[in-house]
């Protein structure tokens, strides 16, 4: 899959993309120096296209450059961060 182009909806709390007319998302809340991740969510029509694996690299590079903790309150960013542990100093 070519990459997404993926944005900061400030307003609804998610870092989102729109493949083929249908938004998958990363909803989060900010807390004092860092960035919990709360729920991701691809449409089924969306489902293994590895959308949720590249919302996930970019919401943790997003923590990173911006020198947020990370809490992956999300199972799918939890388990994400499990398979990359280049990410766990951000925990």
């Amino acid at each position: 899959m070519e990459a997404l182009t993926i944005h900061n909806n400030v307003d609804q709390h998610r870092f989102e993309t729109e493949v083929e007319g249908q938004k998958a998302f990363i909803v989060y809340s900010l807390f004092q120096g860092g960035i919990a991740y709360i729920h991701t969510e691809v449409p089924p029509a969306l489902e293994g296209r590895g959308i949720a694996s590249q919302l996930a690299k970019y919401v943790l590079d997003y923590a990173r450059e911006n020198h947020l903790r990370v809490k992956p309150l999300c199972p799918y960013v939890h388990a994400y961060m499990k398979r990359h542990p280049e990410y766990n100093d951000l925990l």
